[in-house]
């Protein structure tokens, strides 16, 4: 089946098996690793990514979904040099270990941080689910509060 959909700003067009996960399609025919295979079931959230951003596990989400759609990946938050501040606050707060989970908890943090701008420990602990067997979590939610607060004062500036 031919599919359409924009990746990371990007219009892509490809000929795929419409039931083929999303996932599979980020990873192996467009060939962007970021994304990570963790347990192919939706449940640790290592694959999340965004679709029209909202936080999608895309180890099992169909690629026929994401016809006509924006979907963003890891790779695609970053301009450039420039880290999207949720990479940022990641970096600032030393929040990877192993770091294989992370870039699903950053794609997560990017669609919380889009409906709470300032969430709280609940919101943190309602939203961002996904699993990371190292246990960073307590840092995660630091880079949370501080990714939060750089798009504040990001905001400030461009409001001047």
């Amino acid at each position: 089946m031919l599919i359409t959909f924009r990746l990371n700003g990007i219009p892509r067009r490809m000929d795929v098996d419409e039931s083929m996960s999303l996932l599979w399609v980020i990873r192996d025919v467009l060939d962007l690793k970021g994304t990570k295979f963790g347990c192919g079931k939706a449940a640790c959230g290592a694959c999340t990514l965004l679709v029209d951003g909202q936080a999608v596990r895309s180890c099992s989400y169909p690629v026929k979904l994401a016809a006509g759609k924006e979907v963003t990946t890891i790779e695609g938050l970053s301009d450039g040099e420039i880290l999207h501040p949720v990479q940022q606050a990641w970096v600032e707060e030393v929040v990877p270990q192993c770091g294989y989970c992370q870039p699903g908890f950053m794609m997560a943090t990017v669609a919380l941080l889009d409906q709470h701008p300032q969430p709280t420990d609940d919101d943190i602990d309602k939203s961002i689910v996904n699993i990371c067997r190292c246990g960073t979590y307590y840092r995660m939610r630091r880079a949370i509060h501080r990714a939060a607060e750089i798009m504040s004062q990001s905001e400030k500036r461009n409001n001047l």
